[in-house]
């Protein structure tokens, strides 16, 4: 018997992950220290605007697995987290 698999859109999918990424990072904010959008593009090596595009509401930014997973180490969050649909 085929299984059917439902996905999210690509487009839904990159909004999960970009509020994610905003809400791990001011809760790491709250709970450790100060982490800014430019603190974390610097810790992970990427450009302040990509994380400023992948936090939008209103830009549709992709992301590698790789750069999720150095926001995952750094914020101290599983990645699996980040796919979450709150």
């Amino acid at each position: 018997m085929e299984e059917v698999y439902k996905f999210e859109s690509e487009k839904k999918l990159y909004s999960i992950i970009g509020n994610n990424i905003k809400y791990y990072r001011k809760l790491y904010s709250i709970t450790k220290s100060d982490m800014t959008q430019k603190d974390l593009a610097k810790l992970i090596n990427v450009s302040t605007s990509l994380i400023g595009n992948l936090e939008s509401k209103n830009t549709y930014q992709g992301i590698s697995v790789y750069n999720l997973y150095k926001i995952s180490k750094v914020l101290e969050v599983p990645m699996d987290n980040f796919f979450i649909n709150h």
